[in-house]
């Protein structure tokens, strides 16, 4: 996945609570393979009417939110089932990172195994920034993970806590596995030694 240092981009604010990952991509879409397109899927319901038909008004079509990296969201986003086809499908769309009060638990932790950096700061302050983005189209915020901070359009910072490994894993852009390949050597080596030990096990290869 790509590695996140620094992001500075536009913000769209879709300020409501309680969006759950059926919300974020319905699970009629699940079946479908990736190659499909996920970023079609986000927010279904909302952008299109039953027949396909675009709903022009919804934030996400609307300029310059439609360049969006970034969602402003309200408290428990993402709660709801444990899809991750939520998460491929707002990073199909573009959206790097995500600002809310609070995450759905397996939602934020998806989050991270694919690249989307969740960013938790206080009700107020981003009930603040939502009304900035819908009073100011385009208005742009900068994350800093290396510094774990986000700069306001007003200007303002606020610092926001993260997991101490995953930050390590988002800024060298790897999951769980390519976490686990950086020892491959080791890993190798260990198996060679091991079978040379205990020869009568065999190799494990066929």
């Amino acid at each position: 996945m790509q590695p996140f240092t620094t992001l500075r981009a536009i913000a769209a604010p879709y300020f409501e609570a309680d969006i759950d990952t059926d919300k974020i991509i319905p699970h009629r879409y699940l079946r479908k393979p990736l190659s499909a397109g996920y970023r079609n899927f986000l927010f279904y319901n909302e952008r299109f009417t039953p027949e396909g038909t675009v709903k022009p008004d919804f934030v996400l079509h609307r300029p310059p939110y439609d360049r969006a990296q970034v969602l402003v969201a309200g408290r428990n986003f993402g709660g709801g089932s444990t899809r991750e086809g939520a998460v491929y499908a707002l990073a199909d769309f573009g959206f790097r990172a995500l600002i809310a009060p609070s995450f759905g638990d397996i939602f934020h932790a998806n989050c991270l195994q694919n690249g989307v950096l969740p960013v938790v700061l206080p009700d107020a302050v981003i009930a603040g920034l939502a009304k900035h983005l819908v009073e100011q189209p385009g208005a742009e915020v900068t994350i800093d993970l290396p510094g774990q901070e986000v700069t306001m359009p007003d200007g303002s910072r606020h610092r926001f806590e993260l997991d101490p490994v995953r930050k390590d894993q988002l800024l060298r852009g790897l999951d769980d596995i390519g976490i686990t390949l950086t020892d491959a050597g080791l890993i190798e080596a260990f198996e060679a030694q091991y079978h040379r030990r205990l020869h009568w096990l065999g190799n494990g290869r066929t």
